[in-house]
């Protein structure tokens, strides 16, 4: 630290019980300089002789014949005029970083200037800042910091500024040239693990791009906007740096910000700092991770930040969510509603990713008698949608859990990523399974809607096997997730696909029989859960699958070495899944036969249509008894 000495006198200021301050010396005192509760014992002439303010109220004072002058509004108190008597008595004082702009401040108060006497107290602490202080990287930051509590007086004299532009210019220095001591703790240095094959004791690794960013966390945040946006005006900071500053400031100011949980007591202070953030954000994608900008909107909506506010990072998370994992996004919701998590904002923010590609922008070209729009592909890669459709996915399977979650909602933000392709459904049937675990009240017409936003076809084995024994799901979609596991594995064995049966072909499109329709309410009994004995049927039909599965993968492995131990399995299961059409005639049968003989005939007729060999090995009667 920069420090300078004043004065040859030895001090002889004494101090008494009573907040007395005096000078060890022959003379008698002849005057008292009063500041607030603390009073002075001084003699006049080595105090007139440097301050034009002290003539003024000792010619005031002695017109009411006191010897008594009150200076209690003097910026810096009694330590800033204590540096101001000793410097007029000749005693040594010592300025700086601490002391050095309540010194300048208190003197400018006192009119210590050279128009009173060369070499005043004003002059010397001006070179003094100007040669040493504001030369010195932490020292500009500590006088930066004193001087914010000397406002207005320190505005005024423009040491605020000064600082502010010392500080920035140097933020702004190449980095081969910084050549003065700063904070850096955020990255282990490798010699500090000693593990560096280039460590000899000397400090010669280069110096990191935002090596200043943690020394500036020491600020308020009116100052720190102030450099922030002083260092963005002088030259090209990359825009990472500038967001790798604003994350430590928020790491360091925002308590619980690290873990998404703002905790305080102050919410006006917090808010300050929530909202400068937001202003001060870097207009490049990127420049923030999209972990950061969720857990800035999390702050955001702790502490009640504005709308405007809240709609910017809504947009920039947007624009970045392909990067966000499913804890970012768990949003607790405010304080007052019945959910647990804001789905809301997670809707506005799915919106302002998709809107990338519906905005892309329109170019007109003018043509001899027409003007031709011309509109570019969107912006989104497939890879982009599909980590954001994913990540929604297992979003809605954690909120599946709250009870309170209204159906709708679900649904809502499921069906905005429905039109993104992706492979596999699993993710999206965990969800949906997980809602209907926790939500068994909801009606047949709820659980057949919720049902409807996965694609049967697109879940991989393992969830078909769990669909298959899911006791949650309607009948409609365990059957349809039997027979397209059926396809696949009649497809992937070589065989032709087998045609889809009439009584499934009714089953997807919602239409029956006119007699089975007067008999009955078809469409509630398959929208409805399956009853046990169907589950059972269905049960016995898997563990002949698992059967079979085990029996041709023991007459693989002696005919075919080659092939791995997944791969038979696999194969055996496809199999196996071949003879599941029995399943789909016991079902419709079962289902056929309470809606009277008629109705069971015709149902047996159509599977037996798209079954000949079942047909004629077994009658619709016994095939309809086997599970009723």
């Amino acid at each position: 630290m920069k420090f300078m000495k004043l004065g040859s006198k030895p001090d002889s200021f004494q101090t008494d019980d009573n907040n007395i301050r005096y000078v060890q010396s022959e003379l008698a005192s002849d005057i008292t300089v009063a500041i607030d509760d603390v009073k002075f014992h001084l003699h006049k002439f080595p105090l007139l002789s440097k301050s034009a303010c002290l003539q003024k109220l000792v010619a005031i004072a002695n017109e009411d014949n006191s010897n008594e002058v009150d200076i209690s509004n003097i910026p810096g108190g009694p330590a800033a005029f204590e540096i101001c008597a000793k410097f007029c008595y000749g005693m040594t004082v010592t300025l700086n970083a601490y002391n050095v702009v309540a010194t300048r401040c208190a003197a400018e108060y006192l009119g210590m200037h050279e128009d009173i006497e060369k070499g005043n107290l004003i002059y010397k602490v001006d070179v003094f800042l100007g040669t040493s202080i504001l030369r010195s990287w932490k020292d500009s930051i500590i006088v930066l910091q004193t001087a914010n509590s000397l406002i207005p007086f320190s505005e005024e004299l423009k040491v605020i500024n000064q600082c502010i532009e010392a500080i920035a210019i140097k933020a702004c220095v190449d980095v081969s040239k910084v050549d003065w001591s700063y904070t850096y703790n955020r990255k282990k240095l490798p010699e500090q693990h000693g593990n560096d094959p280039n460590w000899n004791g000397v400090r010669n690794r280069a110096v990191p791009k935002d090596w200043w960013v943690e020394d500036l966390c020491e600020l308020e945040i009116d100052l720190y906007k102030r450099i922030i946006v002083n260092i963005k005006t002088k030259v090209r900071v990359p825009d990472e740096v500038i967001g790798e500053a604003l994350k430590a400031y928020a790491y360091r100011r925002l308590s619980g910000f690290y873990k998404g949980m703002i905790q305080c007591k102050d919410f006006g202070k917090y808010r300050s700092v929530v909202d400068a953030i937001g202003w001060l954000l870097p207009a490049e994608k990127g420049s923030v991770s999209c972990s950061f900008l969720l857990k800035l909107l999390k702050a955001a909506i702790t502490v009640g930040s504005g709308d405007m506010v809240k709609g910017q990072l809504v947009r920039r998370i947007g624009q970045q969510l392909e990067e966000a994992n499913v804890n970012d996004i768990l949003i607790r919701a405010p304080e007052g509603e019945s959910t647990k998590y804001d789905v809301d904002t997670i809707h506005k923010i799915v919106e302002e990713f998709l809107m990338q590609d519906h905005n892309a922008e329109i170019e007109s070209a003018e043509g001899d008698q027409e003007v031709i729009e011309i509109r570019r592909p969107g912006i989104l890669s497939d890879a982009s949608k599909l980590m954001v459709a994913k990540l929604i996915d297992s979003y809605l399977a954690e909120i599946a859990k709250d009870r309170n979650l209204p159906l709708l909602k679900f649904v809502d933000l499921a069906e905005m990523v429905s039109s993104i392709s992706r492979p596999a459904h699993d993710g999206l049937y965990r969800a949906i399974d997980m809602y209907l675990k926790e939500h068994p009240a909801i009606s047949k017409s709820e659980r057949k809607k919720i049902c409807k936003l996965m694609d049967c076809r697109k879940l991989s084995v393992d969830a078909c096997v769990h669909a298959v024994q899911n006791e949650r799901l309607p009948l409609r979609v365990v059957v349809q997730v039997l027979f397209f596991e059926q396809v696949r594995a009649a497809a992937s064995s070589g065989s032709s696909t087998p045609d889809l049966p009439k009584g499934i072909k009714d089953l997807k499109n919602g239409s029956y029989g006119s007699s089975r329709s007067i008999a009955t309410n078809p469409e509630e009994d398959w929208d409805a859960v399956a009853t046990a004995e169907e589950l059972k049927a269905l049960k016995g039909e898997l563990a002949a699958l698992r059967m079979a599965n085990g029996v041709g993968g023991s007459e693989r492995n002696g005919n075919d070495s080659r092939i791995s131990s997944i791969d038979k399995a696999a194969v055996s299961k496809m199999k196996g899944l071949l003879k599941s059409k029995k399943i789909f005639t016991k079902l419709w049968s079962s289902k056929a036969g309470q809606g009277g003989d008629n109705s069971g005939s015709d149902s047996s007729e159509s599977l037996g249509s798209a079954i000949p060999e079942e047909a004629k090995s077994t009658p619709s009667r016994n095939r309809r008894n086997s599970v009723s």
